[in-house]
């Protein structure tokens, strides 16, 4: 069984990952980015993800 990465070798790798001139704002910005894309991962292996056609559905409501 393959262990999960922890929350510090995401956070290290994202930081490694910044070009050397990047701000705070950037490397906040990402991980930002990174726990956003994290929490809609868990919520569809929890099932409870939004399915596309249904997104569409309510941004089109959204426009009427």
């Amino acid at each position: 069984m393959m262990s999960e990465t922890s929350v510090r070798d995401k956070v290290r790798r994202i930081a490694e990952d910044l070009p050397a001139g990047a701000s705070f704002e950037d490397a906040m910005e990402r991980l930002y980015i990174f726990y956003k894309l994290e929490q809609g991962r868990r919520e569809i292996e929890a099932g409870q993800g939004i399915m596309h056609e249904e997104v569409k559905r309510r941004v089109k409501k959204w426009h009427e």
